[in-house]
């Protein structure tokens, strides 16, 4: 089981919502809307998007990383190194 498996719904909610914004975002490009009011709405959209992968990193350090570490001292180590280049990942985004 996946660590987010618990808050499955919550993401799917959080990620329609997002899927929402950016559906938006295309209304206001078809709309010729003001560019800074575009650049808004992508921030926002940024953002959220953000948010969940803070959840979900949240979520994998504290069961997956703890739960590999718990049962075998290298897989642990393995674990931190690839939560590591998530973040890594998630930063340069």
């Amino acid at each position: 089981m996946r660590g987010y498996s618990m808050h499955k719904d919550d993401y799917r909610k959080r990620l329609a919502k997002i899927e929402g914004q950016v559906r938006g975002v295309q209304r206001m490009i078809d709309e010729d809307t003001y560019c800074v009011d575009i650049l808004t709405q992508i921030a926002s959209v940024s953002k959220a998007l953000q948010g969940v992968g803070l959840g979900l990193l949240d979520e994998h350090l504290r069961h997956c990383v703890m739960q590999a570490a718990a049962a075998d001292h290298a897989d642990g180590e393995s674990k931190i190194s690839e939560a590591v280049q998530a973040v890594e990942r998630l930063l340069r985004a």
